[in-house]
């Protein structure tokens, strides 16, 4: 018994090791898996009507670029609007904006002159030596995004043009035992995605419900748009929340000239990204995988700490195929127990 344990323990490190330290390749399969299994019901059906193989897995992707454009689009259209909004904020009658605006031209005029003197002379000086890291950090990390963006498509393309081939394989990979349960095991599998998209857009429609109540009563201008647009930016980790932000924390500065309606959509948007993160993901979206609520926030925090922002998105439908293979397999019974829904006592 000691000696099974230990096993599977040393069995489940080794795997957390591989993937930690093959995160670069496993990220962007793991997002064609994901993609490609959304994909297959329309593929299939298009197939089924006669369209070419090839030519339905590229309207399908198509469909995909087409979605993410519009949401990139959004995102660009927000900060286009924040940008040519400036030089009018520079000039308008708020105090406080007004007030910061002058504050930051006196104190870029002031770099230009001789600053050794001046208290913050040394911050200035060592500032290139501080930034040089984080700058080779940040093309490192567009680099990367931009390379995924690339080949996630070409990998989801594959899967999807070669997918009788890996049945096949993984057919003869499993005991023979298995064979006659796995078609349904494979449907239950895309089921359980396309409950994840589910999951995933009342999410994001809760949350944008969240913001606009909160905007509302704040009585930021456009509430409601500001609200969905804010939740749907969401999607792009970090940089999507921050950038959707601006014009709704400008628009409340400068309408108000108060201080505190720039915090109030701070905070709303913090309240609202905190319940996201810690219930409604997880009551959400791991309900429609049938995971619990505890099983779903450990799988995002352990995601978060193998994969970052992509392990906390892809680890739940994951470990979701997990408790189905579980569901298969007698002596996985306390996997299932542990995973799934909660039992009342």
């Amino acid at each position: 018994m000691a000696i099974t344990l230990l096993r599977n323990l040393l069995t489940a490190l080794a795997i957390l090791v591989i993937l930690y330290l093959g995160r670069n390749v496993f990220i962007p399969l793991f997002y064609s898996l994901l993609v490609a299994l959304v994909l297959y019901p329309m593929v299939a059906g298009m197939e089924r009507k006669g369209v070419p193989r090839w030519l339905a897995i590229g309207i399908g992707l198509l469909l995909v670029g087409v979605l993410f454009g519009a949401l990139v689009g959004v995102l660009l259209w927000q900060v286009n609007t924040f940008l040519g909004q400036l030089p009018q904020l520079g000039g308008s009658d708020a105090g406080g904006f007004k007030a910061l605006w002058a504050w930051l031209n006196e104190l870029l005029n002031d770099l230009g002159d001789d600053h050794r003197d001046m208290w913050w002379g040394p911050v200035v000086d060592a500032l290139p030596s501080k930034v040089a890291p984080y700058a080779g950090t940040a093309i490192n990390a567009l680099f990367g995004m931009l390379f995924n963006l690339f080949i996630i498509p070409v990998f989801t393309a594959l899967l999807l043009f070669n997918r009788a081939t890996y049945v096949a394989a993984l057919t003869a990979l499993v005991h023979p035992a298995w064979r006659p349960r796995l078609p349904a095991l494979l449907q239950k599998v895309v089921t359980n995605y396309a409950r994840f998209i589910l999951g995933m857009v009342q999410v994001y429609l809760i949350v944008g419900i969240l913001n606009s109540v909160g905007f509302l009563v704040l009585g930021v201008p456009n509430a409601i748009l500001f609200g969905m647009l804010t939740a749907i930016a969401t999607m792009i980790p970090y940089a999507g929340i921050l950038f959707s932000s601006l014009l709704p924390i400008t628009l409340a500065w400068t309408t108000t000239g108060s201080m505190w309606m720039p915090i109030g959509v701070i905070a709303v948007l913090g309240v609202v990204q905190y319940l996201e993160a810690n219930l409604i993901f997880p009551k959400v979206v791991g309900g429609k995988l049938g995971l619990n609520t505890l099983a779903s926030l450990v799988v995002i925090f352990a995601g978060a700490l193998l994969w970052g922002m992509a392990g906390m998105i892809l680890f739940l439908p994951l470990v979701s195929i997990l408790k189905l293979v579980s569901e298969e397999v007698p002596e996985w019974e306390a996997l299932r127990l542990v995973l799934g829904e909660e039992r009342k006592s």
